[in-house]
């Protein structure tokens, strides 16, 4: 008998997400049942990463999971917000999800956040990568096969032509010292197109880059075919 507790993941389509996923895979007490992302439901794309909803969905397709699709309207006020994440919750706790889990690393007041959000609903907050020393983490997935794209940038954090660069060892190395390695401040956002947790490479390409206030966002397109990655980590 499965006596795992059955938990959805914040899926954000980005590395510290995608981690998350890897290392869960590997807890006794957790077993993901669904990845829960949201989009704005005007541009299509997830919030902040401005990813395209057909590579979040080509992404759940490879790790081998359901899609948890919260649609948000733009704008979108806090209130709205946490209603229609209410709704989530119980819809959750009526198919026997015990708990959520997010791939925050060390900011308090966001932890904070989530904890209060789902104080009455049932579900438990869990934090599996959080306290790690984001400059050994990031070089730690980079090792282990995570790639990914920078999908946006704050440039009042970063120069804007990190917007569409690999995560890898020369990214980390281009990095100002005031800036985390794992992007935990906002300074960037990611996609994951392969790594220990995907079944498949997600063969992508980097379109067109969009000024919006102090944010570039690089458009990540998937290319039509998917290349096997070998085994499993």
């Amino acid at each position: 008998m499965n006596s795992k507790k059955h938990i959805l993941l914040s899926w954000s389509s980005g590395k510290d997400s995608a981690w998350s996923l890897h290392i869960l895979r590997r807890d006794f007490q957790y077993e993901v049942v669904g990845l829960l992302t949201t989009f704005n439901e005007v541009a299509d794309r997830v919030a902040m990463h401005a990813v395209r909803r057909e590579l979040v969905e080509m992404q759940a397709a490879a790790v081998g999971l359901p899609l948890w699709a919260v649609s948000l309207p733009w704008p979108c006020s806090n209130e709205q917000y946490e209603s229609l994440m209410a709704q989530t919750c119980a819809k959750a706790v009526d198919e026997g999800i015990k708990g959520v889990a997010f791939g925050d690393l060390f900011l308090e007041d966001v932890r904070a956040y989530r904890e209060r959000q789902l104080k009455a609903t049932g579900l438990e907050p869990i934090f599996p990568v959080w306290g790690l020393p984001t400059s050994q983490l990031a070089r730690e997935m980079i090792a282990a096969g995570v790639k990914a794209k920078l999908t946006c940038v704050d440039t009042t954090k970063l120069d804007r032509s990190f917007a569409g660069r690999e995560f890898d060892e020369a990214l980390l190395a281009d990095l100002p010292p005031q800036v985390d390695p794992c992007g935990e401040r906002g300074e960037f956002h990611s996609f994951v197109y392969a790594g220990p947790m995907l079944k498949e490479v997600i063969p992508v390409v980097i379109g067109e880059h969009v000024v919006r206030d102090q944010f570039v966002f690089a458009d990540v397109r998937a290319v039509d075919a998917v290349v096997d990655c070998g085994p499993r980590m």
